[in-house]
């Protein structure tokens, strides 16, 4: 049964029975309104999938995420000590890339695509992603080439860098070659990087056909890939590339239910929105959908759990799904009270839905793929989705340069900033809440140091080794005596 009319071209049984429960919706959208009529028919059709009445999917849903909170599960993590340390390759990151281009006017980078990116990454790394360790082929990684700063940011926190490696980020000639690629690029480095990624477009189509060989490889008994997965991460700027979407049916109908893509929506590409009439997580996920995909969507943060439960009347429901992604740009760069005014002010039901917020809590509503159980919830169940035969996207709102500050976070010109003044670089120290090991007159030099706990030595900071029991526990030691505060993230 399709939705183009062809539905009058069948035989209607029971013309009393269609017109009762026609009667019935037009009633409702008349006396409740559309978005109870959206719910009813939504529930509707779930009753349908439950009790296997054969039914097209629909391509879209609503503009919330898709795991409801009641249905998160543990987070089995320390949510502190893995906020301070996704502080420390935060910095770290910024600082390979501001001390690059202070060194080399113009050589490049990017500080904006990890920063935005920084929370899905550490969930990865720390729950998801599985080695060779145990003889197995593990699990493979497609990054997405312009967060590769925050790679080497955190190979640097586990001692698999050192500090001059990371002031030879973009510096390939020199040092005998040994300078780290702009790119993940495994002939340049091939002991640090399996996969080339750039350009654009490459990483998701070679992510999608490495999950196939790895079922043939499987299914023909020549290696055990069968609990292997592959994940992709990609931008939503970077899905236009007609290499990026251009095999998502193969990989439904080949079932590769070992297929993982992580798309990062922040909204933005080179030099403005991705979608600025549009919603591009509402557009990936018909397209993802309609190919056959499992879909997870990551769009609001936790702090929006309280305001969607008391959204009685979907007037919340109903902003969410209405507001392109032009305007939450700006909401983004505006202070609290433009958001107040714009967008819960119009309507009375929304300004009293936030009475008790203040400007400042409302300005700090997060997007939901900086929320560190928002995104462990989504990764989760794109895992136990092993099995289903349907590989999965994980579309994730983002901010881009989230934590960078005011002045480049939000920003049309966001990704082209290569470089941060020390004000700028006092702000992103504060957001990160590394005051305690980031003076102000450390800020004052030529260069911004490096951070990384345990020890320092002169303007860099170093981590204590990790390769011993002893080394483990002292590494501990020094994290549990990070400041207490809690980060921006």
């Amino acid at each position: 049964m399709l939705f183009d009319g062809s539905v009058h071209q069948l035989p209607d049984t029971d013309p009393q029975e269609t017109k009762e429960w026609l009667d019935s919706l037009d009633s409702i959208v008349e006396v409740q309104g559309k978005n109870r009529a959206r719910y009813l028919l939504s529930r509707l059709l779930e009753r349908a999938r439950e009790t296997q009445v054969s039914f097209p999917a629909t391509v879209s849903t609503p503009y919330v995420n898709t795991i409801p909170a009641e249905q998160e599960p543990w987070f089995p993590g320390d949510e502190h000590l893995e906020r301070r340390i996704r502080a420390y390759i935060r910095w770290n990151a910024a600082m390979m890339v501001v001390r690059a281009n202070a060194n080399a006017e113009g050589i490049g980078g990017h500080l904006s695509t990890f920063a935005s990116s920084a929370s899905l990454y550490e969930v990865g790394f720390n729950h998801f992603f599985r080695g060779k360790d145990n003889g197995l082929p593990g699990d493979h990684v497609y990054f997405q080439g312009h967060a590769a700063p925050g790679v080497y940011a955190r190979a640097f926190i586990e001692r698999r860098l050192e500090a001059d490696d990371l002031d030879h980020f973009r510096r390939e000639i020199g040092r005998g070659g040994r300078g780290l690629s702009s790119y993940p690029h495994p002939r340049l480095m091939p002991d640090f990087w399996e996969f080339p990624t750039v350009s654009m477009g490459l990483g998701p189509i070679t992510a999608l056909y490495h999950a196939r060989f790895n079922r043939y490889l499987a299914n023909r008994n020549l290696d055990d890939t069968s609990q292997s997965r592959v994940w992709a991460f990609l931008g939503d700027g970077e899905c236009d590339e007609p290499e990026s979407l251009g095999a998502l049916s193969l990989a439904s109908r080949e079932h590769l239910d070992n297929l993982v893509f992580v798309v990062n929506c922040n909204l933005q590409r080179l030099d403005g929105p991705v979608r600025g009439n549009g919603k591009v997580i509402q557009e990936l996920e018909a397209v993802f959908r309609g190919a056959g995909w499992n879909v997870i969507k990551v769009v609001w943060g936790s702090k929006w759990d309280e305001l969607l439960a008391r959204d009685v009347s979907g007037v919340l429901l109903n902003k969410m799904n209405t507001t392109v992604d032009g305007e939450f740009q700006r909401y983004t760069v505006e202070d609290g009270n433009y958001i107040r005014e714009n967008f819960f002010g119009p309507d009375p039901r929304l300004r009293e839905m936030v009475s008790h917020l203040t400007d400042a809590e409302l300005q700090a509503l997060p997007r939901g793929g900086h929320d560190y159980r928002k995104v462990y919830a989504a990764f989760k169940a794109a895992s136990d989705n092993l099995g289903s035969g349907r590989p999965t996207a994980i579309l994730c709102k983002t901010v881009k340069g989230w934590t960078l500050g005011p002045e480049i976070e939000g920003r049309n010109a966001t990704h082209q900033i290569k470089k941060m003044n020390v004000d700028q670089l006092r702000v992103l120290r504060d957001r990160l809440q590394l005051n305690d090991e980031i003076t102000d007159a450390m800020l004052e030099g030529d260069v911004a140091p490096y951070f990384s706990p345990c020890r320092r030595l002169g303007r860099v900071s170093v981590p204590c080794r990790t390769s011993s029991r002893t080394g483990r526990l002292r590494a501990q030691a020094c994290y549990d005596r990070a400041s207490p505060a809690v980060a921006a993230e």
